[in-house]
């Protein structure tokens, strides 16, 4: 996938995440602002070459632990700590909120300023 696919591929969740916060559903919310930031560190990664990536296409897979490790040197090298920030969070939410259906809508609004200043970020780089 290109830059302009993966971009158009981010507004399309962050817009859809937006929609079921409106609805009340804290659960697809959660996943939606998860594969934000999923993708967002997917590009990021791309754009500034990180190991991860060459991970990435031996493995055929971005895992969780490709991820992480990616947000975390992408915080560091761009000296943009809300990058790791995001991360955190969006897992949280990937866990928490989709997976265990633990949160609720007052739960998850807090995260959505680092999901949107992440696609921000993102879309200038």
């Amino acid at each position: 996938m290109g830059v302009k696919e993966g971009l158009e591929l981010v507004d399309r969740f962050l817009a859809e995440g937006r929609k079921y916060m409106d609805r009340g559903d804290p659960v697809q919310a959660s996943e939606k602002f998860y594969k934000v930031v999923e993708e967002c560190v997917k590009l990021l990664a791309e754009k500034e070459n990180l190991p991860e990536r060459e991970e990435f296409r031996r493995e055929g897979r971005w895992w969780s632990r490709l991820l992480a490790r990616s947000a975390s040197a992408l915080a560091a090298k761009l000296h943009r700590k809300r990058i790791e920030d995001a991360w955190t969070r969006a897992f949280n939410l990937h866990i928490w909120g989709f997976h265990e259906k633990a949160l609720e809508v007052e739960h998850v609004k807090p995260s959505i300023a680092y999901m949107e200043w992440l696609v921000n970020y993102t879309k200038e780089r």
